[in-house]
């Protein structure tokens, strides 16, 4: 089932409020820190984590980054992504914390025709990630080329 929107379908401010949430436990943490071998103590250290002004364990940003553009893709890109282009202006505003329960919205930022690929356009997506207080956690654009609706 191809869930994705192709590049026709998309329009310059276009918004979507992601139905999945996720709520982020120690071993999401845990694992992604290990597997991409981050020793923070912030994200592994109960004791160093408690002395620090967080005064908890801090979920590791990268995973922060990775579940909004998770969160995304059902709605955005399934079966419609040719490629991701990169990420830009990622930002983390706020902290997150085992436990909280973060939620997606995407924005369509920009839309561009592709030069070298006809079958294909390249769309700006602006992903924010929210927790359950509504602060937002991250934030980035992310460029991808997307298919064009087979004729």
């Amino acid at each position: 089932m191809m869930a994705g929107r192709y590049f026709e379908d998309w329009k310059l401010g276009d918004r979507i409020s992601h139905e999945v949430r996720r709520t982020v436990t120690e071993t999401d943490n845990l694992l992604f820190t290990l597997m991409t071998h981050n020793p923070q103590p912030l994200h592994l250290d109960v004791e160093s984590a408690k002395a620090s002004e967080f005064g908890q364990i801090l979920v590791n940003g990268t995973f922060t980054f990775s579940l909004m553009v998770g969160l995304s893709v059902g709605d955005t890109t399934l079966g419609t992504l040719v490629a991701n282009l990169g990420y830009d202006k990622v930002v983390m505003p706020k902290p997150v914390f085992l436990g909280d329960t973060l939620r997606a919205e995407t924005e369509i930022a920009d839309l561009k025709e592709s030069q070298s690929r006809p079958t294909a356009g390249i769309v700006t997506f602006r992903h924010e990630l929210f927790n359950q207080r509504g602060e937002l956690v991250c934030q980035c654009l992310r460029s991808a080329l997307v298919s064009r609706r087979p004729q």
